[in-house]
Formats: C-alpha cells, sequence, structure tokens
C-alpha cells in the first residue's frame, strides 16, 4: 500500500487541517495509507519519510529547521512525491530558500481585496489535460518562479500570463503545486478540484 504523509499547519486563516482532510479522505478511498503530522518535526523521521509516495503539505508562513527540511529535500530527492496548493506549499518558509528550489516558485503578493479572474489551463499534461477555463473569485497570487518549471494553467495580471498551476522536479522527486486555495470554497470549484486530485495522484511516487 502507497503512504502518503500530510503535513499541515502554521498560519490558521487557511484552515490546514479542514483542507487537508478532504484529500486525505480521497487519498484513502483510492487505497492509499495517509499519516497526518501538525509537526515538521515529521520530516526528520528517516524510516517514514523513505516509505512516503508522496507528500501534501499545507503549511503557511512560520519557519522550518535545517533538520526538518534536510529530510523534506531527501526524501523528495530519493522519489517521493511533493505536492500542495496556495500558501501552503509557495508562502511556507519565507526565511529558506532552498526551499524555494524545491517548490520552483514562491508568493510575493496579493490585491488586499478577493479577485474574480480566470483560469486556463495550458498544454495536455496529465494534471490539467481536457479540462475547460474556469472562474474563481479569491486571493490572485503574484509568483516569483524558477524558469525550468512547466507551466499548466495561467491567469492574467496586468497583462501577463501568470503561472496557477505548475510542476517540476527535485531529483527524483516529482512536485505539483497550484496557487488558488485560500479557502475551503476555492477547493471545491470542480476543475480545480480535479486538477488538485489528478496533481496528487500525478506527483506519487
Amino acid at each position: 500500500m502507497d503512504l502518503a504523509v500530510v503535513v499541515r499547519g502554521g498560519w490558521e486563516g487557511h484552515r490546514p487541517v479542514e483542507v487537508t482532510d478532504r484529500y486525505a479522505a480521497w487519498l484513502r478511498a483510492q487505497g492509499t495509507e495517509v499519516v497526518t503530522s501538525e509537526s515538521l518535526d515529521v520530516y526528520t523521521d528517516t524510516g517514514l519519510m523513505r516509505r512516503a509516495a508522496l507528500v501534501v503539505q499545507c503549511w503557511t508562513m512560520g519557519t522550518i529547521t535545517a533538520e526538518q527540511l534536510a529530510g523534506l529535500s531527501q526524501a523528495v530527492h530519493a522519489g517521493a512525491g511533493f505536492a500542495g496548493w496556495h500558501g501552503g506549499m509557495i508562502d511556507a518558509f519565507r526565511a529558506a530558500p532552498d526551499y524555494q528550489r524545491i517548490t520552483g516558485g514562491q508568493f510575493v503578493h496579493h490585491p488586499p481585496q478577493f479577485v474574480t479572474y480566470d483560469v486556463r489551463p495550458t498544454g495536455d499534461h496529465p494534471v490539467v489535460a481536457g479540462l475547460p477555463p474556469f472562474t474563481v473569485h479569491t486571493e490572485q497570487y503574484r509568483v516569483h518562479v524558477d524558469p525550468s518549471i512547466e507551466v499548466h494553467a495561467v491567469t492574467d495580471v496586468d497583462g501577463v500570463a501568470m503561472p496557477v498551476v505548475w510542476t517540476t522536479r527535485w531529483g527524483a522527486g516529482r512536485v505539483f503545486v497550484t496557487t488558488v486555495g485560500h479557502e475551503p470554497k476555492d477547493l471545491e470549484v470542480p476543475e480545480h478540484d480535479e486538477i488538485i486530485r489528478r496533481g496528487l495522484a500525478w506527483a506519487s511516487r
């Protein structure tokens, strides 16, 4: 049985337990063993991390120790998938650029109010293949990204196609990111929910 490690915490405004419970239940329904943790120390559990096929993280802001980051980095580099959404993935550990190297991107700004905007899937990658554009009303992230990422959905920000969904690699590990997900309702948009489910499946070892 595959093992997924779900790590949640940090800023409570992103409701990390509620939103990760949604996908933990889905993973269990697929036959995956799921271990949840409200501590980053789980990344230092070498035996558990070696078994992990997938790490799902929702941990906004906060700090990560060198030992915790090394455990995560080593597990993903060895082949564990790493996946998540919004600030729980790309606004975690702002003072740790080595973490940002794994995710391939970092949140830098959003307007103070929610914005209604379109998300346009691009290309035929498995996480978006066949999906139509969709609309969300939520925070619209501006991000800085590594040019080596593969972008699979974009939104228009001041005339620029801003990445929304992307994948990248860290060693042997597959990494999946979507910038949408400030509130639980953002994960309930059917097209976005499907992208996340596909992203978790694609990233898993």
